[in-house]
C-alpha cells in the first residue's frame, strides 16, 4: 500500500488480532502483526485467548471506564452475531441468569437486551440476587481465526516469530524477523498487545502484569442452551458456558499469581461439582428421563480439561503512548500499549482497539507535525 504508515502489532490474541483488524480497515496503515503463537496454532498456557470462556456480562467494577469499554464491545459483538448474518457462526445468543451470593458484586445489567429480575422467593438457596438477560457467547476456536482472516483480508500481514525485546522492532521493523538479510525499516508505529507475555518483553518488562490462573472442563452437551453463572461471596465463579457448537465450557477458578500450566485433577472435580449442583441439566436427557443423574453422567461428556493466565494488570488496561529511537537512524517511533485485560478481554476488546487506534492516530499527527 504505497504511502501507507508501516505499523506493527505485537501479539496475536483477541486483544492485538482486534486492534490490528481496526487500524488495517481504518485504512492509510499497513499493519503486520508478529506473534509468537498464532490462533491456528495448538492450545498452550503461552496464548490464553484459546482458553477463554468468552461470553458477554459485564465487569464487576466501579470503574466506569471499563464499563463503558465492556457496553461499546457488546454492542459490536452484538451487531456481528446478528441472525442470518456471514459472522452469526461464531457466536451464540442465549438466555443468560446470573445468581449473586453477595450485592456489592452485582455489575449494571440493566441495560442488556430482556433484562429480568428474578422474584426472591424463586432465588436459590444463598443466593441474595439473580436476574436474566439476553447475552451471547463466542465460540473462540472459531471467533479467533476469524479475525485473523479478517485481518489478512483487509491487507493485513501475520508472521509467526518470537520478539525478544521491542528494540529488534522499534529498529528492525518486520525486516529483524526475516530470514533473508533486508536493511532494518523501522515502522512507523508499534503496538503492544502481548498480554502476560509483556512481563517479560525486553524494554517493557511490565512488573505490575500477573496471572489470574483459571481452570475449565470442556464437555459436549448440545442439549444446554442457556447460560448460568454464580458470583460467590469471595469474588470466585462457577459458569455454563455453551457455544453454538454444541460444546460446553464449565469453569471456574480465579487464581492470582498461580503460573501452575496444567490442569490439576482435584480443581477439575471441584469445578464439575460446583455445575452439577447449580444446574443438573448438564446430565443427558435421556438418563435424566429414565433416573436421577449423578455427576458420573457429566464426567463421562468431558472432552478437555484445561487452563489459562488471564493477563491482569495492577491499574487496569494500560492504553498509553511512550517514544523509543530507532537505533541511531533519529527517527522516534511512538510506542502504544494496549494490555493487562485479566480475564475481560473479548468483552472489552473492540473498545480498548478504538483507545488505541486513537492514540495511534495522535501519534503519527505528531510525527507528521514535526
Amino acid at each position: 500500500m504505497e504511502g501507507s504508515k508501516k505499523v506493527i502489532v505485537l501479539g496475536a490474541g483477541v486483544v492485538g488480532l482486534t486492534t490490528a483488524v481496526k487500524i488495517q480497515e481504518r485504512g492509510g496503515y499497513q499493519v503486520t502483526v508478529i506473534a509468537e503463537v498464532l490462533p491456528t496454532d495448538d492450545k498452550t498456557i503461552r496464548y490464553t485467548s484459546h482458553w477463554a470462556g468468552a461470553h458477554h456480562v459485564l465487569n464487576a467494577t466501579e470503574d466506569d471506564k471499563q464499563q463503558k469499554m465492556d457496553i461499546d464491545t457488546f454492542d459490536v459483538l452484538w451487531e456481528l452475531s446478528e441472525p442470518g448474518s456471514e459472522t452469526e457462526k461464531n457466536f451464540l445468543r442465549v438466555t443468560q441468569t446470573e445468581y449473586y451470593c453477595d450485592h456489592k458484586f452485582v455489575p449494571p445489567l440493566e441495560r442488556m437486551p430482556d433484562h429480568k429480575l428474578i422474584p426472591k422467593e424463586l432465588l436459590p438457596a444463598g443466593v441474595v440476587h439473580g436476574l436474566t438477560f439476553t447475552s451471547i457467547t463466542l465460540d473462540t476456536p472459531k471467533y479467533l481465526p476469524y479475525l485473523a482472516s479478517r485481518f489478512t483480508a483487509a491487507g493485513g500481514k501475520i508472521i509467526k516469530a518470537s520478539v525478544q525485546h521491542i528494540n529488534q522492532v522499534v529498529e528492525g521493523g518486520e525486516s529483524a524477523f526475516s530470514s533473508e538479510r533486508n536493511p532494518p525499516s523501522p515502522p512507523d508505529a508499534v503496538l503492544v498487545c502481548t498480554g502476560i507475555g509483556t512481563r517479560f518483553l525486553g524494554g517493557v518488562e511490565d512488573k505490575d502484569m500477573y496471572p489470574i490462573r483459571g481452570q475449565t472442563v470442556l464437555i459436549r452437551a448440545p442439549w444446554i442452551k442457556f447460560g448460568r453463572t454464580i458470583g460467590h461471596p469471595d469474588g470466585t465463579w462457577t459458569y455454563v458456558i455453551p457455544r453454538r457448537s454444541g460444546d460446553i465450557i464449565l469453569g471456574g477458578t480465579k487464581d492470582a499469581n498461580d503460573w501452575y500450566p496444567h490442569p490439576r485433577p482435584e480443581t477439575t472435580r471441584d469445578i464439575l461439582e460446583r455445575n452439577f449442583a447449580m444446574c443438573p441439566e448438564l446430565a443427558p436427557p435421556e438418563i435424566r428421563e429414565k433416573r436421577t443423574p449423578t455427576i458420573e453422567d457429566v464426567i463421562a461428556l468431558i472432552i478437555e480439561e484445561g487452563c489459562g493466565l488471564r493477563p491482569a494488570r495492577k491499574g487496569g488496561i494500560r492504553l498509553e503512548v511512550e517514544w523509543l529511537e530507532a537505533g541511531d537512524t533519529g527517527k522516534k517511533v511512538p510506542i502504544v500499549f494496549n494490555y493487562g485485560h485479566g480475564g475481560y478481554g473479548f468483552q472489552s476488546s473492540w473498545a480498548s482497539a478504538d483507545i488505541a487506534l486513537t492514540l495511534l492516530e495522535d501519534a503519527t499527527s505528531q510525527t507528521l507535525a514535526k
